[in-house]
């Protein structure tokens, strides 16, 4: 049904907003990429060419570790990180309700048993949750950096070291974020990036990395993307084809580049955003610990599905991230969960609202999103 507020006048001309727009990065750097790419093709080199190693070291030095591993995506690299830190058939790994299905799909495949556990008042994995969760069988916690905001990776980490278990960084969403003064991807144990084309740093197609500070874990990673060779024609295990393109690797240097930059927009952005709508809706907080990069700007409000709807009527594209909890998508119903499990989770997915979040966003648009959200938001208790 139509809304029955009115909708706010555009600001300074402004009749649309898009979620993310790629067309307009690309725009900005169309010069460095066309080079790179076209570089890349006249090398021939399209598979793991020198390109995709030259990332790995300058991606591996922006977040503090000693290796970096390209892959194909980010769920490739979840699922190799999983694997090599040893989960397997009958263990438990314990994650959080609230994330995107890809945190714990490679669980199954390894035979593992995926144990959820409700969000803190951050959204993020409650470590305390975590805590009650653990049993003699559990192996390891996934502590994601949801919307680009750090978890506590401190706590997450004391509970690993008490009961001896691995803790994998999901850091899909979190490219340059830090946790007190630590960059993500250096937290854990292992960590595991995406670099699709929305992300902070996006490729231009699918594509991941994995990065740690065990040289054993990151060899056996190498081996595993690449159909278990050692050597050419040596297969020394069972591996799969999880290689990053060098063509994608080549890209990603380029946009390296301008990831500092493209997030320190993002956090004037935010702050945009939080100044404008603090007393309209529930607004994102940042721990005192957390430096975050803003991937997604994410607000709560009780009458969500109407301040959606009137945005699209005011041409502004939005986001739901994520409508519907782990514990209760179709494809998990073998976990046993049911409505009211996770109730914090829950309330999360009914009032969430993404809205508009890239660099290139300008000013007048933040401000039209802004003007709509106030006019239509209901009164805050």
């Amino acid at each position: 049904m139509p809304s029955s507020r009115s909708v706010a006048a555009p600001a300074d001309g402004v009749t649309s907003v898009s979620f993310v727009d790629l067309k307009r990065q690309y725009a900005t750097i169309k010069d460095e990429v066309d080079a790179a790419v076209l570089a890349s093709i006249r090398s021939t080199q399209y598979i793991l060419g020198a390109e995709v190693g030259e990332f790995e070291s300058e991606w591996a030095a922006q977040c503090g570790v000693g290796h970096c591993v390209g892959v194909s995506s980010g769920t490739a690299a979840l699922a190799l990180a999983y694997e090599v830190v040893g989960v397997g058939a009958g263990d438990e790994v314990i994650a959080p309700a609230n994330t995107f299905i890809a945190t714990v799909l490679p669980l199954f495949r390894l035979g593992a048993k995926v144990v959820l556990v409700d969000c803190d008042e951050l959204g993020q994995l409650d470590v305390e949750g975590a805590a009650r969760a653990v049993t003699p069988r559990t192996k390891a916690i996934a502590g994601v950096h949801l919307y680009g905001h750090p978890c506590d990776a401190g706590a997450i980490r004391a509970l690993c070291d008490e009961h001896g278990l691995v803790f994998v960084e999901d850091a899909a969403q979190a490219h340059g974020a830090a946790y007190a003064g630590r960059p993500c991807g250096s937290l854990g144990d292992i960590a595991a990036f995406s670099f699709y084309p929305g992300k902070n740093l996006g490729a231009f197609g699918d594509a991941g990395c994995v990065t740690t500070d065990d040289a054993e874990l990151a060899g056996r990673i190498r081996v595993l993307r690449d159909l278990g060779q050692r050597s050419k024609y040596e297969h020394v295990v069972i591996g799969g084809n999880e290689r990053l393109d060098t063509i994608q690797a080549a890209i990603l240097r380029v946009k390296l580049r301008h990831l500092a930059e493209w997030n320190t927009r993002r956090r004037e952005h935010a702050a945009a955003y939080t100044r404008l709508l603090a007393d309209a809706v529930a607004v994102p907080h940042t721990a005192p610990w957390a430096d975050p990069v803003w991937h997604l700007y994410v607000i709560r409000a009780e009458n969500r599905d109407e301040i959606r709807e009137a945005l699209a009527d005011g041409g502004v594209a939005t986001g739901l991230h994520y409508p519907l909890p782990l514990h209760l998508q179709p494809a998990l119903a073998a976990l046993g969960h049911s409505r009211g499990d996770f109730p914090v989770t829950e309330e999360w997915a009914r009032t969430l609202l993404s809205l508009p979040m890239f660099p290139e966003l300008t000013g007048p648009e933040i401000e039209h999103v802004a003007a709509i959200v106030q006019r239509v938001a209901a009164p805050r208790p």
